[in-house]
């Protein structure tokens, strides 16, 4: 009966608002780390504005949990909203994680298959941005937000086959150099952990979609 009660009352739309500008943050990162791994004299440039991006959505993240604990009607469950939004600045952490170890390393030149992994970073961001509008009629979106979920799921799987096919290639050619073959293997982990990342979010927001049909 208190569900159903709930459901007549009017629901605070800041959230979807939030989550939609969270979003939009992680495409502008995404995009900054595909940029960053075309290697050369933009790497720093392209490192800096990844974190300046990670900072925008932490405070974006910020506004949510605190809007979370001061509003009385929420569109979903409390805790999906905290643990959505939590999970959606993972991917841009990660994202910093990665630009953080590349400049630590002062790389500047990056193999074909980690610039493939990035572009598979930004095909997940792309996607998420299409998921969380989804949110405000799940009823209606139901269809599309499992289709995106599965989309991003085969991308984390391409993005495993990046991985091990980038790492059996930096250990074929790392008895020359073991140093460049540990960096190279660092790096990869990173940006396959950013789709990761992106998978926990398409998970999450499946299962609001389950909680709340």
């Amino acid at each position: 009966m208190l569900k159903w009660f709930q459901a007549l009352l009017p629901k605070e739309e800041k959230f979807f608002d939030l989550f939609e500008a969270h979003a939009a943050v992680l495409c502008s990162g995404a995009r900054e780390l595909r940029l960053l791994l075309d290697g050369g004299e933009g790497v720093p440039a392209h490192a800096a504005e990844v974190a300046r991006l990670e900072n925008e959505a932490d405070a974006i993240a910020r506004h949510v949990q605190s809007a979370v604990r001061r509003t009385c009607i929420t569109p979903f469950d409390r805790i999906d909203i905290s643990d959505l939004i939590n999970l959606m600045d993972d991917a841009i952490d990660q994202m910093h994680k990665t630009a953080k170890a590349i400049m630590l390393f002062e790389q500047r030149s990056f193999t074909p298959d980690m610039v493939t992994l990035g572009k598979l970073v930004v095909r997940t961001a792309d996607l998420t941005a299409e998921a969380v509008p989804l949110l405000r009629s799940l009823s209606v979106n139901a269809a599309r937000i499992t289709t995106i979920a599965e989309q991003v799921a085969q991308l984390e799987e391409q993005s495993d086959r990046l991985y091990d096919k980038g790492v059996a290639a930096l250990y074929k050619g790392g008895q020359a150099d073991p140093m460049a073959f540990i960096v190279g293997v660092e790096i990869y982990d990173h940006l396959e952990k950013v789709v990761d990342r992106f998978e926990d979010v398409a998970n999450r927001i499946s299962g609001v979609l389950i909680e709340n049909m």
